[in-house]
């Protein structure tokens, strides 16, 4: 679903790009690698938390990166209301509950 979204325009990867998108209100999720560091996780779920972005800790860089056919990613911002929510239904589907602003 990543990898579509990426290709319909919806998905902007990057520290910057992420950033930009949660907080002029394009972003309606966010996914932060499992491998990023401590800071980048915190920084990326407190502001998602004050901006009212859902925010999920997904797969390592380099899956990420290859789920949206471009290298290591850290971030990734989902720009599109219904491609957020298939892609956030999926994860909780396939972690079990997962969790929301890293709660």
């Amino acid at each position: 679903m990543l990898g579509m979204a990426r290709r319909a325009g919806r998905l902007v990867s990057g520290e910057f790009a992420v950033e930009k998108a949660v907080k002029t209100g394009t972003a309606f999720l966010v996914v932060v690698a499992s491998d990023a560091s401590e800071n980048t996780k915190k920084s990326f779920q407190n502001m998602c938390a004050y901006y009212g972005v859902p925010c999920r800790i997904g797969a390592e860089k380099e899956l990420l990166g290859h789920a949206v056919g471009q290298g290591m990613r850290a971030s990734l911002a989902v720009t599109d209301e219904n491609f957020a929510r298939t892609i956030e239904k999926c994860m909780n589907e396939n972690t079990d509950g997962g969790s929301e602003n890293g709660e």
